[in-house]
């Protein structure tokens, strides 16, 4: 049995299964990467919900792991050196669980850098762009009577769309025929613009159909279903 009790989060999140890789997270863009990662690995974990509405990512318990106060943030008792490894950032937990198991990461240095770069052309770009559309276009920002804000992350997200369009033209994935943690970063964003945001004509969506393509076949596979509800809300 771990023992997990050096980990101060773990006095808010108690651990029913210490020995399993410990998920602080909640269904949001970010959060469902890993969930979805873990899911489709097959990786034994045990899900915490971190409440917005408790303001919980901003408790002592929680910064102890994250600093940063964002989910999702992991905790695997089995780390590579044998002992605990916490870790936060999403794009890094990524590329740490692909190495972990040897899943959903190209095995050659060459495709590996590649699927790196389209990760961070998630973590720099449709992550960023994407959630500040969304913040102008349906939170506080929608009642700005001064629509350049919002334009220009519409007309930024856009063009990330027609990258991510070309990159898919005559794919099944960002890497190829492989589905790999690039997938697994990009489209759960792609799917909050146009579901939760609402931004889907505002961006011109129909205009991008590999990207639409491959957004629904992401969204009918089995682990990414699931993924998409964990951790379940209260």
């Amino acid at each position: 049995m771990h023992d997990l009790s050096a980990f101060p989060i773990t006095r808010k999140w108690p651990p029913t299964q210490p020995d399993r890789l410990q998920l602080y997270s909640l269904p949001t863009p970010n959060g469902v990467k890993v969930s979805i990662m873990l899911e489709e690995t097959g990786l034994p974990y045990e899900p915490h919900l971190v409440s917005f509405e408790r303001n919980e990512q901003i408790s002592t318990a929680f910064l102890s792991l994250n600093p940063n106060n964002k989910i999702p943030a992991i905790i695997d008792p089995n780390g590579p050196d044998g002992r605990p490894l916490p870790l936060f950032e999403s794009g890094a937990i990524l590329i740490y669980l692909a190495d972990k198991t040897g899943q959903l990461m190209p095995e050659d240095a060459t495709g590996r850098y590649e699927c790196i770069q389209w990760l961070m052309f998630q973590m720099g770009g449709i992550g960023p762009m994407f959630g500040q559309l969304g913040f102008f276009n349906k939170f506080a920002g929608k009642d700005y009577e001064d629509k350049r804000p919002r334009d220009r992350y519409v007309e930024e997200s856009r063009r990330l769309l027609a990258v991510l369009d070309q990159r898919l033209e005559g794919r099944d994935w960002i890497m190829g025929e492989q589905f790999s943690i690039a997938d697994i970063a990009t489209f759960p964003w792609v799917r909050n613009l146009v579901g939760f945001y609402e931004a889907g004509e505002l961006v011109q969506f129909e205009r991008f159909a590999n990207v639409k393509r491959v957004l629904e076949a992401f969204l009918a596979r089995p682990a990414v279903i699931r993924g998409l509800g964990i951790p379940a809300r209260d």
